[in-house]
């Protein structure tokens, strides 16, 4: 499903932190959002969820404008796992992911063989299945982070929104966790992630947008933007980019800084 932001402004009280950007995300993409630290990716993501009321601008979702359909309408085809999601600890796995199935259920319905099936789907996809009857409190940081993934996939959602979702996770995960993105993804799923990480961007995404100071500094395929160039401008750091051998994907890797001072080099 089509993801749009039409001169979409975002801020907090007098701080504006995204400034008019305009940005479609076509059904299928997988988008992965950059930037340095307070250039606004996660405020630009919850402006898409519709979790923060824009100043200016509209998202739109499908042809539709976000804040005129119903929470409910919007749970249904797009779900979101913010940086820092918060459940009481006392709550299983199995619990919290069940809370995914909320914006398919009526008052009082009783749960369905579908809302089984997600269920054990998600737990499944995120490689929590053992976990399934533990508190939430008795996790480590990585396996909690896969439990609220879990909880996201259970939405079956069209479109699905992360804000770091390998945070806290050791290689092994995080690279089980992009690909997992991945092959939802190619099962038709837009995802669109707010990733630090470069190398996980540029091996995964179809397209990279990059924030620096609340708007877009460039927009494209790794290949194309992953320039020493572009980068040194987003982060204001010398970068070099080489080429995996395996994949042809760009691998942006910071510079010395000591041998290009010592050297009298240009960024």
């Amino acid at each position: 499903m089509r993801l749009a932001a039409e001169a979409l402004s975002l801020g907090y009280g007098a701080r504006t932190v995204v400034r008019e950007v305009s940005v479609t995300i076509s059904a299928g993409e997988m988008v992965a959002i950059i930037g340095p630290n307070g250039s606004g990716k996660s405020t630009l993501l919850r402006g898409l969820a519709r979790l923060h009321r824009p100043s200016s601008g509209r998202v739109l979702l499908g042809e539709n404008d976000i804040r005129s359909m119903a929470a409910r309408d919007v749970a249904r085809v797009l779900a979101i796992l913010p940086q820092s999601p918060a459940a009481g600890v006392d709550l299983t796995v199995r619990e919290l992911v069940w809370r995914g199935r909320y914006p398919h259920q009526g008052i009082l319905q009783r749960a369905t063989a579908p809302d089984f099936e997600a269920v054990n789907w998600a737990l499944g996809a995120a490689d929590v299945e053992s976990l399934a009857e533990r508190t939430l409190g008795s996790l480590s940081g990585g396996e909690r982070q896969r439990a609220w993934i879990a909880l996201a996939l259970a939405q079956r959602p069209k479109v699905l929104l992360l804000d770091e979702p390998t945070s806290f996770l050791d290689i092994q995960h995080q690279v089980e966790v992009m690909h997992l993105l991945r092959r939802l993804n190619e099962d038709g799923m837009t995802v669109v992630l707010v990733l630090h990480d470069l190398l996980l961007a540029a091996r995964f995404a179809d397209r990279v947008l990059a924030l620096r100071e609340g708007q877009v500094a460039f927009d494209g395929p790794p290949l194309a933007v992953f320039e020493p160039r572009n980068l040194e401008r987003l982060f204001n750091v010398p970068m070099m980019v080489l080429m995996d051998p395996e994949t042809g994907c760009p691998v942006p890797l910071p510079r010395s800084v000591r041998r290009d001072i010592a050297a009298g080099a240009a960024p």
